[in-house]
């Protein structure tokens, strides 16, 4: 995982061979999985202006998730 400034976002982790894609939130601790995430979209996400638009954009609702 890897500690972002975000005001959402606490970290992001993202195993390529698995192509899972690690979100931990700020407020609630919590840590979700995305998976199928191609390594395009991880690297937008963490090109982006904006982490927590990109996400609500461009990843949930397009990536089956669960909690960790």
């Amino acid at each position: 995982m890897q500690y972002i400034d975000s005001k959402s976002i606490e970290a992001i982790g993202y195993d390529a061979e698995s192509q899972e894609l690690h979100v931990r939130f700020l407020k609630s601790g919590k840590t979700y999985v995305y998976y199928g995430v191609e390594q395009w979209v991880f690297d937008e996400f963490m090109g982006a202006d904006s982490k927590g638009t990109y996400l609500n954009m461009n990843i949930k609702g397009a990536f089956n998730y669960g909690e960790v």
